[in-house]
């Protein structure tokens, strides 16, 4: 059962970390790019599958697809109508699903001038995304995914399980920075 909580908001002088809790999180997991599952992805979004590390918004901003790995695309959502209604276009294809993960990922959005920063002390360089980019990466020693679909905006899938000890790194290290 997914407790409802407060969005937790950490603010610092220079960068802010907020949970996003109304955002919604699925995954579609397919055997081939070249798929018919992959051409349904293209007729209910208007956009392909995104490459190796690519971030793509689509859906006039409704709905961002990240490359997670050669046979899964990691999608969020402001909210959960753009990916319900995926799922049911998506539903009758035979070589690719949709699984819904809200009630397990949570997204971490961080802005502000140290996320470079912050990103880089928690995982180091590799943890970076730019704009139109998903990196699989570790932070704080846990499995995240960053994405960037947009400058000045990153965001972290964070398993749920992790999320009290990723904001409590983050916490920390922006506590840090605002004492130097």
């Amino acid at each position: 059962m997914d407790e409802q909580r407060p969005a937790e908001r950490i603010v610092s002088a220079d960068a802010v970390a907020s949970v996003e809790v109304t955002m919604a999180v699925a995954t579609l997991r397919y055997f081939d790019r070249a798929s018919a599952f992959a051409e349904a992805v293209r007729a209910a979004t208007g956009a392909a599958l995104p490459g190796p590390l690519e971030v793509r918004e689509v859906s006039e901003g409704q709905l961002i697809l990240a490359w997670r790995s050669p046979t899964e695309t990691f999608c969020v959502a402001r909210t959960a109508a753009p990916l319900a209604a995926l799922g049911a276009q998506l539903s009758g294809a035979v070589d690719g699903c949709t699984v819904d993960l809200t009630g397990g990922v949570r997204i971490v959005r961080l802005t502000g001038s140290r996320t470079v920063d912050l990103l880089c002390r928690l995982g180091g360089t590799a943890s970076v995304p730019t704009p139109g980019e998903a990196h699989r990466c570790r932070l704080a020693d846990v499995p995240v995914l960053a994405l960037s679909a947009r400058a000045g905006e990153t965001l972290l899938a964070v398993d749920r399980a992790y999320l009290p000890h990723v904001l409590a790194w983050i916490r920390e290290t922006l506590l840090d920075f605002d004492a130097a």
